[in-house]
């Protein structure tokens, strides 16, 4: 891929950017927890906010964990290589989503299976 140091600083910048909304969701929760909430409808909207911040950084963890899997591929030259058929994935592909791991072709079979195995069930 030509562009591999592109992908590289795309990947590097999601990275820090998860990074940064983590920090940022961790010291707020812990300046949450200084206050006292007596009103137990206070608790609990903050308790809901909360609950639904960590889902944020739930799903953000996983892409967390793609972007390094990614900068690995880079680091072991397997970086833009479609997991499924072995050919190479499209540049443009690439720099749309650098944490990709199939080629268009093979993403949208692998999605065509999965909704006819939901289908079957």
């Amino acid at each position: 891929m030509e562009n591999l140091e592109k992908a590289r600083e795309i990947l590097q910048q999601q990275r820090r950017e998860i990074i940064a909304g983590a920090e940022k969701v961790l010291q707020s929760t812990v300046e949450k927890g200084v206050q006292l909430f007596p009103d137990p409808s206070d608790l609990a909207s903050i308790e809901e906010s909360q609950g639904f911040s960590y889902r944020l950084k739930e799903r953000e963890k996983k892409l967390l964990r793609k972007i390094d899997e990614a900068l690995e591929r880079i680091e072991t030259g397997s970086f833009g290589i479609c997991e499924r058929c072995g050919e190479e994935i499209e540049e443009k592909r690439m720099l749309a989503r650098p944490v990709t791991t199939f080629c268009i072709s093979c993403k949208t079979l692998l999605e065509e299976e999965e909704r006819a195995e939901k289908i079957r069930r």
